[in-house]
């Protein structure tokens, strides 16, 4: 009976030995690859580059019309305000809205801020360029362009990519966009990699009632805005 005894503790000890193993394993595996940097994902990780093979050419990213447009009085002079929808779209159709927010701005020349994101050969799969527009801020002749209005917020997935690197997992997809967002500060950050910034992407335009302005992108993937009637 004794031995059996010892047997069974035997066994129980030996159980908890595998299960102590496994855990530090699997926490030992988390802590590292918390610890990974954005060098080594983009590197490495085939789902996150596979995402960024998975983008297509892009030639509609948004819209903006105004609302309405008021005189109003501002240090006893009359000054001009424009109330204005701004309008992201879909990525595969341009006719789905998928983020709107509305301003007011002072005066009516009103600039839209975008960073454009271009991936190198390095990075996708097929050796073709691809991009990503993130949507930063609208501001006025007034303002300085640090003062803008956010559209998407920095550091978050944009509401237009969402679906290109939602099998991520968590860790990866939110490193991911931090980075990505920082290249407005630090464009050249991930040029090792081929992957360059373009900031300061914005264009600009006198608005008026009853058009739309929407923003393209041309041949050579800058922003450019036609304006069309709004029927």
């Amino acid at each position: 009976m004794q031995q059996i005894k010892q047997e069974n503790g035997g066994v129980l000890v030996t159980i908890a030995v595998i299960v102590f193993l496994v855990c530090l394993i699997l926490i030992a595996g988390s802590f590292f690859y918390g610890a990974k940097t954005i060098y080594e994902v983009l590197g490495e990780n085939k789902e996150l580059k596979q995402a960024i093979s998975n983008l297509t050419e892009e030639k509609q990213i948004g819209y903006a019309k105004v609302i309405a447009q008021e005189t109003k009085e501002k240090l006893l002079t009359d000054q001009i305000f424009t109330r204005l929808l701004f309008v992201e779209t879909d990525r595969h159709d341009p006719g789905k809205i998928i983020l709107q927010r509305e301003y007011e701005i002072e005066g009516d020349i009103v600039h839209f801020d975008c960073l454009v994101v271009k991936f190198g050969s390095q990075i996708v799969m097929d050796g073709k360029e691809r991009s990503l527009y993130l949507w930063r801020r609208v501001y006025g002749e007034e303002m300085k362009p640090r003062e803008g209005f956010p559209v998407e917020i920095s550091g978050t997935t944009p509401e237009r990519y969402k679906d290109l690197t939602e099998k991520l997992k968590m860790k990866v997809r939110n490193l991911f966009w931090t980075e990505i967002w920082d290249l407005a500060n630090d464009p050249r950050k991930l040029a090792k990699l081929g992957v360059k910034a373009i900031d300061g992407q914005v264009t600009y335009k006198k608005l008026k009632p009853g058009l739309i302005y929407v923003f393209k992108i041309d041949n050579k993937g800058g922003l450019v805005t036609e304006v069309v009637p709004d029927i």
